[in-house]
């Protein structure tokens, strides 16, 4: 069954019961106490101990910085200090109970040669298992790490350097350059869908599948704080079944294609507080991985509180999917401003039938947004309709709250494209909210039990 609302016309009549409101904000509490935290020996591990030297590109502190690494973790653990001052490297890989300490006034830039990147590392790519060009920043299997410091982790990606690979002209991209959508891209969906080996997944510079700023693979508790992160190759932070991770007070400003913020996959107890991000792309996107690879491992993100952040340009401030096979659970939004020409939607959900899974207890409050170029609330469950896969895994969408959300401009208040023959978006409620600029209404097709409660829509009450 499909059907098409539209604002003033009565969806459904919704009983609330005793499970909405702050009883769902303590469990965002109960969340935040069990997460575990870092803490590292005292002992400090200085760069410039180990060679390190200072601003020459043709002299990497790559050998220095993992040599610190690897002492320091033989120590038992402690800080490798990366002092003022501008430090070239090629990939760093972090170990066990290793703190890498960005100073005030030091930039870490990652050289621009590709051949650095190689051999190949186990990681995930747009939620897909394979072995890739080695992420700037890695860590597999590893516990107890952090990346701190009031200094700048600078890829150093450009259209020049890295983003050309994404095949797009407006990004450096020319014929007869090679790019991830000719190569890399349909041969890693082609062995997501023949469920390939993982270690016949190998891909080089030859696959121009762009690598990770930061990525953490199978690691269990972790920091990044109050860094400034900036030109990613591809996206920024992307920690992959990755539990206990907490990214506070971190700067991200990458424009690059497929330049997203923050993206936990299969993760649980997640923490992203006071941080600010101006991307090309999603700011923060939840995942769960994609397809049958997702389905695969069968490892859900869940239990992830997003709070006081600040999000300028991106495809969405905070996003789950697309890639979400895996499931998703307890999302906690609250305090955020958001405020871009560039910001194209909110909150939103994205997804379809070649992914299935179940997304449910989406809880956001207290969003302040100016500009917003299409929706405040997005949910799609037929997104890339173009996609060769399976089709055989119906999406679920259920348990979405927006409490207090204020905006100035955007295109809809909701918009919600459902399936066609069946309702898979259920329970959905907006409430005590204030839509100015709309230009129009709310959108609604394929969802049941859609209520507005205490909404304005460009000063009109609006009821559902």
């Amino acid at each position: 069954m499909r059907g098409r609302f539209i604002l003033f016309f009565i969806l459904s009549v919704i009983l609330f019961s005793s499970c909405t409101g702050e009883n769902k904000w303590q469990m965002a509490a109960d969340i935040e106490n069990a997460i575990l935290r870092t803490s590292f020996p005292a002992d400090t591990f200085n760069i410039t101990d180990f060679g390190a030297l200072q601003g020459d590109t043709n002299k990497l502190c790559t050998a220095a910085i993992t040599s610190a690494i690897i002492k320091c973790n033989a120590a038992g653990g402690g800080v490798v200090l990366v002092p003022e001052g501008k430090w070239h490297t090629g990939p760093v890989t972090l170990l066990d109970n290793v703190n890498l300490h960005i100073s005030e006034n030091a930039t870490l830039l990652f050289s621009t040669d590709y051949s650095q990147y190689l051999p190949p590392v186990l990681t995930r790519w747009e939620g897909m298992d394979c072995y890739n060009i080695h992420p700037l920043i890695y860590a597999c299997d590893a516990k107890n790490i952090a990346l701190t410091g009031k200094g700048t982790i600078d890829g150093q990606a450009s259209d020049k350097i890295w983003w050309w690979m994404n095949g797009n002209p407006d990004y450096g991209w020319k014929e007869g350059m090679n790019s991830q959508r000719l190569a890399g891209r349909p041969l890693l969906l082609a062995f997501e869908q023949n469920q390939t080996p993982v270690d016949k997944r190998v891909f080089g510079l030859e696959g121009a599948l762009r690598p990770q700023l930061i990525n953490f693979n199978n690691c269990n508790t972790v920091l990044i704080e109050d860094l400034t992160l900036r030109n990613s190759p591809f996206w920024v932070i992307h920690p992959v079944r990755t539990d206990n991770f907490i990214l506070r007070g971190v700067t991200i400003i990458s424009a690059g294609p497929n330049s997203d913020g923050c993206d936990p996959e299969s993760c649980s107890n997640v923490l992203i507080e006071n941080c600010f991000f101006d991307t090309g792309d999603d700011c923060i996107a939840i995942k769960s991985g994609r397809n049958n690879d997702g389905r695969r491992w069968g490892i859900p993100s869940q239990n992830i509180i997003v709070r006081n952040c600040r999000m300028a340009a991106g495809h969405g401030g905070v996003v789950i999917g697309s890639e979400i096979s895996g499931g998703f659970s307890n999302l906690f939004v609250e305090e955020c401003e958001m405020d871009s020409p560039e910001l194209l939607r909110v909150i939103r959900i994205k997804t379809s039938e070649c992914r299935g899974g179940v997304v449910e207890n989406i809880n956001v409050r207290n969003i302040k947004v100016g500009h917003c170029s299409e929706a405040i609330l997005n949910i799609n469950l037929m997104y890339e309709p173009n996609e060769n896969c399976a089709r055989d895994f119906p999406p679920f969408v259920r348990d979405v709250t927006l409490d207090n959300v204020t905006s100035k401009e955007s295109k809809y208040g909701v918009y919600i494209v459902g399936l066609e023959n069946t309702v898979n978006v259920s329970g959905i409620t907006v409430s005590n909210c204030d839509f100015e600029g709309v230009e129009e209404g709310a959108s609604i097709t394929g969802a049941e039990k859609v209520t507005f409660r205490n909404v304005k829509i460009n000063g009109n009450k609006a009821e559902i």
